[in-house]
């Protein structure tokens, strides 16, 4: 069967692999110069390209599609996917938080291997070939019209990525595709990416706060809390508790969620009083603005200042008890209010895209158009940070690339 994969990223790659590995004669169409433009940027240029932990572990941490997911997670685990790579040559290593990196920390051999693996396997590819349209005849498919002609086909597979990043080339083409031959799109929101506030946190730009809270409400009842590392920045919010929340609140009118940051976790609010009265007593000559640096980072100590009505200038001994449960208040729980998300340019995932009721889970293939599967960014899948949406577009693409029928 004459297969054309359309996207030569991390999916398509992997989805060309296996279809070529079961003896279709596959051609990878990529609009770019060259291959996996996006895997080249992921995990800050050293590609976290899996997560080493068993299937259940790994689908708690898709936020959606977590159903749909599970047989392609369970026939191709992490562990599966770290096997073929140093099966093809590639040294991996894994480390906080399970996290998969290429032994060599380059990216590009995460590139350079699953290219090998396709060309091994006998993939042509058509690189700088832009694909304008998908041709069907009687809902079956009938090839891809690009730039430079048509490709006639049996089997087409769209891993063309989703809107994040756009300047590696993910535009939404395969979404735009997917529409125009009758499936339904969940409308794209950025994912992974930071929160902009109405609040002014300026003054504490570049401040990292570890083991922290990050809490999340909405209509008065919290639906995100965890523990973790946040990043005040010009804008707002970011670090990986922040691209946490996006993820889980993209969807949701920003005006109705109510964010809550505390500082000192590790203290109950007794505790946390004591060591205020204490050092308030030890510093009483001392001015807020100082003494609040033995709690915060001075940026963001101003911050909760102002939070708490407390003048910087004043001196701890003028501090009256109610402002110092204002100021406990704010340390334990910091208020800020989101305006809107980050763009798809900052964003590291796409959430959204083709609606998975259209679609086999165990094969990625369209219930509409014969012929026709998706893989990867483009449907409606995201997961959290850590290796799990680069594997989510290894899983599906196999899923995609096996599935195909042999004649």
């Amino acid at each position: 069967m004459k297969v054309v994969v359309v996207g030569g990223g991390a999916s398509g790659l992997m989805a060309a692999y296996a279809a070529a590995r079961k003896g279709h004669e596959v051609v990878l169409v990529e609009k770019n110069e060259k291959l996996g433009k996006k895997i080249y940027i992921t995990g800050k240029g050293r590609c976290n390209l899996t997560n080493d932990c068993s299937p259940d572990e790994f689908l708690q941490n898709v936020v959606r599609g977590e159903k749909f997911l599970r047989g392609a997670v369970y026939r191709f685990p992490p562990s599966t996917m770290m096997d073929l790579l140093e099966q093809n040559g590639l040294t991996l290593k894994t480390e906080r938080g399970n996290r998969v990196f290429p032994a060599s920390d380059h990216a590009s051999d995460v590139t350079k291997t699953l290219e090998k693996m396709c060309r091994e396997a006998g993939v042509s590819f058509k690189l700088n070939t832009e694909v304008l349209k998908i041709d069907l005849l009687h809902s079956t498919m009938r090839g891809i019209i690009t730039a430079v002609g048509e490709i006639f086909c049996d089997f087409c597979i769209l891993a063309t990525g989703g809107l994040s990043y756009p300047s590696t080339g993910s535009t939404g083409d395969g979404m735009k595709f997917a529409e125009e031959v009758g499936h339904t799109l969940v409308p794209c929101v950025p994912a992974l990416v930071g929160i902009e506030t109405r609040e002014d946190v300026g003054s504490a730009q570049g401040v990292s706060m570890k083991n922290c809270v990050l809490s999340c409400k909405r209509a008065e009842k919290v639906f995100f809390s965890e523990l973790g590392e946040l990043l005040f920045t010009h804008y707002g919010v970011s670090g990986p508790l922040v691209l946490s929340l996006s993820s889980y609140s993209n969807r949701l009118p920003p005006e109705e969620l109510a964010l809550a940051v505390d500082f000192k976790p590790a203290l109950d609010d007794k505790q946390l009083d004591a060591r205020l009265l204490r050092d308030f007593s030890e510093r009483r000559n001392e001015q807020m603005k100082n003494v609040i640096r033995g709690f915060l980072p001075q940026g963001l100590g101003l911050l909760v200042l102002r939070s708490a009505g407390i003048p910087p200038e004043k001196q701890a001994n003028a501090v009256t008890a109610e402002e110092r449960r204002s100021l406990l208040h704010a340390l334990k729980a910091f208020p800020l209010h989101p305006a809107r998300l980050r763009g798809f340019e900052e964003a590291v995932v796409t959430s959204g895209g083709v609606s998975l009721g259209e679609l086999d889970p165990k094969t990625m293939q369209s219930k509409l158009v014969k012929g026709l599967a998706f893989c990867g960014e483009t449907m409606d899948v995201d997961a959290l940070t850590g290796g799990f949406n680069l594997h989510i577009a290894f899983a599906t693409g196999f899923a995609a690339g096996d599935g195909i029928p042999i004649d």
